[in-house]
């Protein structure tokens, strides 16, 4: 049976470099250090509408009317008024419609949506919403429309369904909306079709096809694009939402399961961050949950890495220590890391275990790792974090523990807690690197000298920010592609890494780049996606030396910008190399191939290029192909292959050995 090589090549170039053929030595014969299936995957943080308005399903935005401006995304018209008496412990505001008084006048509401509603035609849509008579007796109606007021048309509604309430106790009533046209931007509008009072609470739009079928699920378009991406590690719920502005408004794991309609509204602290952008109506209203980021984990094939707080609020916006948990008052944090892990792996007997059972999973989770921080620094959160590291090693001995080198990816902050994460024993140390293009050119070789008995790395949030090109242009991703190629050769210290942010709202961003864009009705993929699915889909189990004259290629002096890295697939027999050039002009390379033994490469191949005659060139709504992998075929000579690398270009070559 045959056996297959797969080479991964990246490549631009240096202006005024040398165009003279450079040879690679790929050697075969010495596969490495192991390469976690952990190594590739992703970060989820509910900034720039990712969660609500993005990947959770819920189309309606104040379902249940907890905004501190409680009809925020509302309009009211006629006999309409709040109360707070309402059947949910955690959200006890709802509306009651009454008559108007008048057979020509009419009371409802209308929901704007998140920067409108979006539907497709022919596609169905589950409304749902729990309703009572207040007064009792007979029947109640509501007339529910998706409706467009923009329409030049004779009519603003395009679907109409009708719901009889026919209870004075509060129950669940639900109706499928299938609209005849496709609208980006409608609206949900809610009329009391009756003389009888009803109430109204946790009124709610789904589509009816979500990733993989589930009530309370996904955007599926949105979904599909993370399982495209073969992830092997899911990070979540952030980021600075886990710090909070402050600790009360923090993200709680344990608020964020149970029932839907009695989870919290919890403040979004990146709706006021910028100024410059601000979203003041950007809550969470924790329909996406922990239990919903364990599922979706497990049905993408990545292992769980939830993200607690240590007792430390935001320290960009708070004022002072006192902002913080005192180091006496850790408790209520360590028992949440506790609890969560008993959460995801405890029986289903056990007091949280239950908890996860009833909301439908009865089997663990399986949880390998716990992260405690975000991007925390200074004494005071060494002195936070060593706690909970000792009482989690106490209980879970098997869960690995990730700590932080604080929001830079150099500095002061960065070489003092560095020590002291490997004094603590931690199993991971997150670093995070929002970096130009220089810096990214100057890392080929960062984890080179890292110590190799100390904790490993999670590189944790990475994006390369052009210097006045902060948005999601082709140079970017191209040198991102470079610095994996020393990420990966160090595949034995570095065990993860994951884009950030992961998601952006055109309409609803605070911040730029992101790995990918939607709107309500389309997705789009960015340059850096493609980048980070070629490594992901071809990352291999161990690392394989590759050289350049004699050195690994790390971009150095002498090397014309070339970067590379090399893997075996001992699953498959495969094996993979990856080269970066950072030139605008073509460069002709050779990968030899060392150790083949009486193995020969097979005479033909492919090659998958990833390029753009325009660097700044990205992919948006009206263009979301501009930049896209192609694939070719390639030959050989049986024991090397010689290729020619377009300027600014990203190629993944894939040849068999006979």
């Amino acid at each position: 049976m045959n056996k297959y090589l797969i080479v991964l090549l990246t490549a631009a170039a240096v202006c005024g470099a040398t165009a003279q053929p450079r040879e690679f030595t790929v050697d075969v014969s010495k596969p490495g250090a192991e390469i976690r299936p952990t190594m590739y995957g992703l970060f989820f943080e509910d900034i720039n509408f990712a969660a609500d308005g993005g990947l959770y399903g819920e189309l309606v935005k104040n379902r249940s009317f907890e905004f501190p401006q409680r009809l925020m995304g509302w309009r009211t018209f006629g006999n309409v008024t709040l109360r707070e008496d309402g059947p949910f412990e955690n959200n006890p505001h709802y509306v009651r419609l009454g008559d108007s008084g008048h057979r020509h006048r009419h009371t409802g509401i209308e929901n704007e949506g998140f920067f409108g509603i979006g539907v497709r035609a022919g596609q169905q849509y589950r409304f749902s919403v729990w309703a009572r008579l207040p007064e009792g007796g007979g029947t109640g109606k509501v007339r529910v429309q998706l409706v467009d007021n923009s329409s030049q048309g004779e009519r603003q509604d395009f679907v109409t369904q009708e719901i009889e309430i026919a209870s004075a106790d509060w129950r669940q009533y639900e109706v499928i909306l299938t609209p005849e046209t496709t609208n980006p931007k409608a609206a949900l509008r809610i009329t009391l079709a009756g003389a009888a009072t009803v109430d109204l609470e946790h009124v709610s739009l789904f589509p009816a096809d979500t990733w993989n079928g589930h009530r309370n699920g996904l955007r599926k378009d949105l979904a599909q694009a993370l399982a495209d991406l073969s992830p092997g590690v899911f990070r979540f719920p952030g980021g600075c939402i886990v710090e909070g502005t402050e600790l009360e408004n923090r993200y709680d794991w344990k608020k964020s399961v149970g029932p839907v309609e009695n989870r919290p509204l919890n403040e979004n602290r990146w709706h006021f961050t910028f100024a410059h952008r601000l979203y003041p109506d950007y809550y969470q209203s924790y329909g996406l949950g922990f239990y919903e980021y364990f599922v979706l984990s497990e049905e993408l094939g990545a292992e769980p890495l939830p993200v607690l707080n240590c007792g430390m609020a935001c320290q960009y916006q708070c004022s002072g220590i006192h902002d913080h948990a005192d180091e006496c008052d850790l408790e209520e944090f360590i028992q949440d890391a506790l609890d969560l892990v008993e959460f995801a792996n405890g029986p289903a007997t056990s007091t949280w275990g239950s908890v996860r059972a009833g909301m439908g999973h009865p089997e663990p989770f399986g949880l390998k790792f716990i992260a405690i921080g975000n991007e925390q620094w200074g004494e005071e959160y060494v002195v936070r974090l060593e706690p909970f590291i000792e009482r989690i090693r106490a209980v879970y001995p098997d869960i690995a523990i990730i700590g932080g080198s604080g929001p830079g990816s150099e500095g002061a902050e960065f070489e003092y807690l560095w020590p002291e994460m490997a004094r603590l024993k931690v199993d991971l140390v997150d670093e995070h690197f929002y970096r130009p293009e220089q810096w990214f050119l100057s890392q080929g070789a960062r984890y080179d000298g890292y110590d190799r008995k100390g904790p490993k790395v999670f590189a944790g949030e990475y994006a390369c920010h052009g210097r006045g090109k902060k948005w999601n242009h082709f140079n970017a991703a191209l040198l991102e592609a470079a610095f994996l190629t020393g990420v990966e050769r160090n595949a034995d210290i570095v065990h993860m890494a994951t884009y950030a942010p992961l998601f952006a709202h055109y309409e609803g961003w605070q911040w730029r780049p992101d790995l990918i864009w939607f709107d309500n009705l389309g997705v789009v993929r960015t340059a850096s996606y493609y980048v980070q699915q070629l490594y992901a889909l071809n990352k291999g189990t161990h690392v394989i030396p590759v050289t350049l004259d004699g050195r690994p290629a790390t971009g150095a002096e002498g090397q014309d910008g070339l970067f590379a890295s090399a893997v075996l697939d001992a699953d498959s027999g495969e094996y993979v190399v990856k080269v970066a050039n950072t030139s605008d002009q073509v460069r002709e390379i050779t990968l030899a191939f060392k150790g083949l033994k009486k193995k020969a490469l097979a005479r033909e191949g492919t090659v998958t290029t990833l390029s753009s005659e325009d660097p700044d060139l990205e992919n948006t709504v009206a263009r979301p192909d501009a930049i896209v992998p192609v694939p070719t075929a390639v030959a050989t000579d049986g024991s090397s292959l010689t290729a020619t690398l377009a300027p600014n270009s990203f190629a993944v070559y894939r040849v068999g050995v006979e």
